[in-house]
């Protein structure tokens, strides 16, 4: 199963993912430890690892971690942020880990480009029994007029590139060898410059990476329109997007890998 051609932008497209991209909310540190059971001793495998945003709250659990990111400029990225990481280029269908290996799979941001049976299966392979899928996604929080006029915009281009948003990737569960899927929502804000946490946020998205320099400049000026349109952002060298953090769980029941 090759990458979406959309994927491929993020070649590209990582120092606006470095700067626009949020981290994710510190609670996830908990609930990585308690439910997904992370600490000192487990080893996990971060699939799709990109620039290595969700990784750093990984490797604060102690656990040791393999990062998995197919994109050579996302694999790049990644290992300048961390030197000592294990890092391996591979695909969710066909990840370079032995059989039950790894105590969890992580997949930040990631899911829903390879949510199928196949992906599933190479998955519950590498998993040792009772071992945990982890999910996770920062959501822009669309309650909020002017994230839901971003949301607007960013819409218009998006073609067949798979999307979180859509909730497909709901329909490989419930998944064979698996248990049901848990979930839990948090509350995050990502504080920056408008540059950075608006421009940039909107500029690493695959599809608008991988937009003409001509159809990139239209959506620049749409974003800058929604920022001079909202008292909050206008003029403010600070400002917080906000976000809906969804993290969600399966454990891979006893059995044949």
């Amino acid at each position: 199963m090759p990458l979406h051609p959309r994927a491929e932008a993020f070649d590209t497209a990582a120092p606006d993912y470095v700067r626009g991209r949020p981290d994710y909310p510190p609670a996830l540190l908990d609930w990585l430890r308690d439910e997904i059971g992370l600490g000192p001793g487990a080893s996990a495998a971060d699939l799709g690892a990109g620039t290595g945003k969700f990784t750093r709250l990984l490797l604060q659990t102690g656990a040791r971690v393999v990062a998995i990111e197919p994109v050579r400029g996302m694999r790049e990225a990644l290992t300048a942020a961390f030197p000592d990481l294990d890092v391996r280029e591979g695909l969710a269908t066909a990840m370079p880990l032995e059989a039950e290996s790894v105590q969890a799979v992580v997949c930040a941001q990631a899911f829903h480009w390879f949510a199928t049976a196949k992906a599933m299966t190479e998955i519950r392979r590498v998993l040792a029994p009772g071992g945990r899928l982890a999910l996770v996604w920062n959501t822009r929080d669309s309650r909020v007029p002017w994230v839901a006029r971003i949301g607007e915009i960013l819409d218009t281009h998006e073609g067949d590139t798979p999307r979180h948003a859509d909730g497909a990737w709901r329909s490989v569960f419930p998944a064979e060898g698996f248990g049901p899927l848990h979930e839990a929502l948090f509350a995050y804000g990502h504080t920056g410059d408008p540059e950075d946490v608006i421009i940039a946020r909107v500029r690493s998205t695959s599809f608008i990476a991988a937009l003409p320099p001509n159809a990139w400049a239209a959506v620049e000026a749409q974003l800058r329109t929604v920022i001079a349109d909202e008292p909050n952002l206008r003029d403010s060298t600070e400002v917080t997007f906000p976000y809906v953090t969804g993290a969600f769980w399966a454990e891979k029941l006893s059995g044949p890998a």
